[in-house]
C-alpha cells in the first residue's frame, strides 16, 4: 500500500534499483481518484530519498558511487554537472536513468542543496504525476501505454524540454529567425500576387 510506496520511492532515489513506478501504477489504478495523492507521496519520499542519497554522496563519496557504476558512468556523470548542474538532476528524474546515481553524485561534487531539491522535485515530480494524470485519463489502458513507451516517453520529454529552455534563453534569435522568414514569406508573396 501507501508504505510500500513512500519506502519503495525512498530506497530507490538512494540506494535500491527498483523505481517505484512498479507500485505507483497499481496503486493509481486501484484507486484513481486517489493518483495525484499517490503521486505527490511518491515525489516526496522520492525527493528525500535522494537528499540521503545527497548525503550518502557526501560523507562516502567516491568509493559508495563505484558500487552502483561503472567508471565510465562515473565519468560521464562527472562532466554531466560539471557542464549542467541541476538541469543533470532535473533530466535524471524524468528518465529511466538510475536517478541514485545522480542523487549520489550530487552529494560528491557538493551541488548546491536548494537547486538540488528544486530539480529533483520538478524531475520526480513531473515523472509521477504524468503517470498518475494518464492512470486518471484512461484507466488501465494508460498501463500497457506507459510500459510499451516508457523509456522514449521520458526520453522525449527530456528533449521538448531542453528544447523549450533553448528556445527560451534565445529567444531573440529565434524572434530574428521567425522575422526573417516571415518577411521572406511575405515578400515571396507579394512578387506572386
Amino acid at each position: 500500500g501507501i508504505w510500500g510506496l513512500l519506502v519503495l520511492a525512498f530506497a530507490e532515489s538512494s540506494f535500491f534499483p527498483i523505481p517505484p513506478d512498479l507500485l505507483l501504477i497499481p496503486l493509481c489504478l486501484a484507486n484513481p481518484p486517489t493518483a495525484l495523492i499517490y503521486a505527490l507521496l511518491c515525489t516526496l519520499a522520492s525527493v528525500a530519498g535522494a537528499y540521503l542519497g545527497y548525503v550518502l554522496g557526501k560523507v562516502i563519496g567516491h568509493p559508495l558511487l563505484y558500487r552502483f557504476a561503472s567508471p565510465q558512468a562515473v565519468e560521464k556523470v562527472e562532466s554531466m554537472f560539471a557542464r549542467y548542474g541541476v538541469w543533470a538532476m532535473f533530466l535524471a528524474g524524468l528518465t529511466p536513468i538510475p536517478y541514485k546515481v545522480f542523487t549520489i553524485s550530487a552529494g560528491i561534487f557538493t551541488m548546491k542543496i536548494p537547486p538540488f531539491i528544486v530539480a529533483s522535485l520538478l524531475g520526480r515530480g513531473l515523472r509521477f504525476f504524468t503517470e498518475a494524470i494518464l492512470i486518471m485519463a484512461v484507466g488501465e489502458q494508460a498501463v500497457s501505454f506507459i510500459s510499451n513507451n516508457f523509456e522514449w516517453l521520458t526520453i522525449l520529454m527530456a528533449v521538448l524540454i531542453v528544447a523549450c529552455y533553448i528556445l527560451y534563453t534565445r529567444r531573440k534569435f529565434v524572434v530574428q529567425v521567425l522575422n526573417k522568414w516571415t518577411t521572406a514569406v511575405l515578400t515571396l508573396l507579394r512578387k506572386s500576387a
